[in-house]
């Protein structure tokens, strides 16, 4: 894997060389645009209406708008010169557990790896963190923005979880969500915890794939291969609210043929 970022983890008066490589990436199969006559890719072309030319990369620099057509160029050297500790430096401002931070902040991850001579400190801190059942909530700046990040311990490696700032979170103010739900009856909410306990297992991710990519791939082979074969899926039908107890009541009851037996969760 290629480094994208080097810099340092810094807490108290500690200072750790690191170097971030990303964690995740994408699988989802791409579609090329072609010009439904002669299916030749689409070309999209960079074009100044004022000067009227195709406008190279290199030709192109960063505007801010201020106000209507008006802008700011902001040069590399601008944002190179910010005054932010941030810019190389992945700054712990705390120590928090895990279970306080609402998984809807969360966003893109990076292993981060030791640089030469700061194995015996990233070790520390794994191990500090491991043993202690802490994230480090911390700033760094990456891909042109400051984030807000946590530091965890994961098997041999630390892990960095970029995070939105509250302000980046949508209120939900808007959203019905559960303040016109009724009460359900106890039976249902019995029925309900049943049904959820009888299909509880420990997570494990290798259990799950993408069928839909599985699914699509498999289609395009198809059509490669001059097969023009389709099968529409069956799709389960509307389930009436009036039907929920007798809807949760078969499924635990599907679940129970099936043989799966309440797991306790750790």
């Amino acid at each position: 894997m290629r480094s994208m970022w080097k810099g340092a983890i810094s807490f108290g008066l500690v200072n750790i060389p690191v170097q971030l490589y990303a964690a995740t990436e994408e699988r989802a199969v791409r579609f090329n645009q072609l010009h439904k006559v002669c299916h030749t890719p689409v070309k999209y072309r960079k074009f100044c209406p004022t000067c009227g030319v195709e406008v190279q990369a290199e030709e192109i620099v960063r505007g801010f708008a201020y106000d209507a057509d008006r802008y700011v160029i902001v040069e590399d050297e601008d944002l190179a010169a910010l005054p932010l500790p941030t810019l190389r430096t992945i700054e712990i401002l705390s120590f928090v557990r895990l279970s306080e931070i609402d998984p809807l902040q969360f966003e893109k991850a990076y292993y981060i790896e030791p640089q030469e001579r700061a194995d015996k400190a990233y070790g520390l801190l794994h191990r500090a963190l491991s043993e202690t059942g802490r994230i480090g909530v911390a700033k760094v700046a990456l891909r042109k923005k400051e984030s807000l990040a946590a530091v965890r311990s994961s098997d041999k490696m630390l892990v960095l979880h970029l995070m939105h700032f509250p302000d980046e979170i949508r209120a939900t103010t808007a959203l019905r969500g559960t303040s016109q739900a009724p009460p359900p009856s106890e039976t249902e909410l019995r029925v309900a915890k049943q049904l959820i306990e009888s299909l509880s297992v420990p997570f494990d991710p290798s259990a799950y794939r993408d069928e839909y990519r599985e699914a699509l791939l498999q289609r395009i082979e198809e059509k490669a291969a001059g097969e023009r074969g389709a099968v529409r899926p069956q799709l389960p039908g509307d389930a009436r609210v009036d039907d929920l107890l007798a809807a949760l009541e078969a499924s635990l009851q599907e679940v129970r043929k099936a043989g799966a037996a309440p797991v306790p969760v750790p």
